[in-house]
């Protein structure tokens, strides 16, 4: 089962370091979602581990081999990354676009083939976008955008697949069905799926590893159930929460209180008479 993990990883724009010395080994097999505030390092961090941004100190371990060291043909047959907000080409088909995860597999000898027909097939019937397949990407709602592209990167047949706000954009409807397509995609073929989250009750009940980032460093990680409660909702994102047990799931869920409702009922506690409550 393919590895992912980060040693000391610093990861910089312009000079200035987004992430600091950060370590993490991903879960094979497991669904790992990275939350955290805006720019506290998330989608740099993913950057960095899909080989996309060189690091300034540490190492990025593929398989137990140093990413930066493997060819970018080797890198692409094992690991995929679906950015946020990807853009396809103008009128290109769901099929020929899908088809563009096969590029890490062909070379000037081996060209498209029966092998690569049949990976586009299983994507297809696994993201449920087999009636879509000569439609063109752009005629296409959100939701199935999303499907498609989710469609790509199955396609690619990598051990390990890295997400980037696959649901930015999308409405709840849209968004549990991306969300519930990975979590199918994960129990059914193992693949290891790291994901970035805005939405932290969603990550708590899809992710079986939740990475919490602060100021580009990992505050908190671990199963959300042992890691999640209403202090480091606190302290993650300066937000003051009650955390109870979903009632579908049993994963936490935040229920963000109001500053105005925080005032209320600190006035009515101060106003109640001891033993009345």
């Amino acid at each position: 089962m393919a590895e992912l993990r980060a040693e000391g990883l610093t990861l910089a724009y312009d000079g200035t370091p987004i992430v600091h010395g950060l370590s993490l080994e991903v879960p094979p097999g497991r669904i790992t979602a990275l939350v955290g505030p805006n720019a506290c390092g998330k989608s740099t961090l993913l950057r960095g581990l899909a080989r996309l941004l060189r690091p300034r100190d540490g190492m990025v371990h593929l398989d137990g081999q140093a990413i930066q060291r493997l060819p970018t043909k080797q890198v692409a047959q094992r690991l995929g990354l679906l950015p946020q907000a990807p853009i396809a080409p103008e009128g290109i088909t769901v099929a020929d676009l899908v088809g563009r995860g096969r590029y890490p597999h062909q070379s000037w000898l081996r060209q498209w083939s029966r092998e690569d027909e049949e990976a586009v097939e299983r994507a297809l019937r696994a993201t449920r976008t087999e009636e879509l397949r000569d439609r063109p990407v752009d005629e296409l709602s959100g939701g199935q955008r999303q499907r498609v592209w989710i469609a790509l990167a199955l396609a690619q047949e990598t051990g390990i697949m890295l997400l980037d706000e696959p649901t930015t954009y999308l409405d709840l409807a849209h968004q549990v069905e991306v969300l519930e397509l990975l979590a199918e995609l994960n129990h059914a073929q193992g693949r290891t799926i790291v994901i970035v989250l805005h939405d932290l009750n969603q990550a708590c009940r899809y992710a079986d590893h939740l990475v919490a980032l602060r100021a580009g460093r990992i505050h908190a990680e671990g199963p959300p159930a042992e890691v999640v409660d209403a202090g480091l909702v606190r302290e993650v994102f300066g937000l003051e929460c009650r955390v109870i047990d979903d009632p579908v799931t049993g994963t936490p869920l935040c229920l963000p209180l109001a500053a105005g409702r925080r005032r209320r009922n600190d006035r009515v506690a101060a106003t109640t008479p001891r033993g009345a409550e």
